[in-house]
């Protein structure tokens, strides 16, 4: 079992810049491939980013790419989302995915 515990998200206007943490504890961190996802209201959660466990590769959505950056810290067990020139068409919840493990979710809402 893998509990995860999102923080970072809130309200920023357009242009600005937030980074998303997500700690994760139980099982082995670094064994796992994570990354973001996010849901926009009234749309189907999409995938945003991911850090593959085994070579640490990164893969964007194409929505996000240049502007976003994921990492991971399996020292710590925590996974980033550095978001920047942020648009309002990134406001939704976001949420953070170790293996199949899902957190709870965050809030991010940018500002025209």
């Amino acid at each position: 079992q893998v509990q995860l515990v999102e923080s970072g998200g809130g309200l920023v206007q357009t242009g600005g810049s937030l980074r998303l943490s997500c700690a994760a504890s139980g099982r082995t961190f670094s064994q796992y491939t994570v990354g973001w996802s996010r849901q926009a209201p009234g749309k189907e959660r999409e995938f945003v980013a991911q850090v593959r466990w085994s070579d640490s590769n990164t893969y964007y959505a194409d929505s996000v790419k240049g502007r976003f950056t994921v990492s991971r810290d399996n020292a710590k067990n925590t996974v980033y989302l550095q978001m920047n020139s942020l648009k309002s068409e990134d406001t939704a919840v976001y949420y953070c995915r170790v293996g199949s493990y899902w957190g709870q979710g965050t809030q991010v809402t940018v500002s025209s």
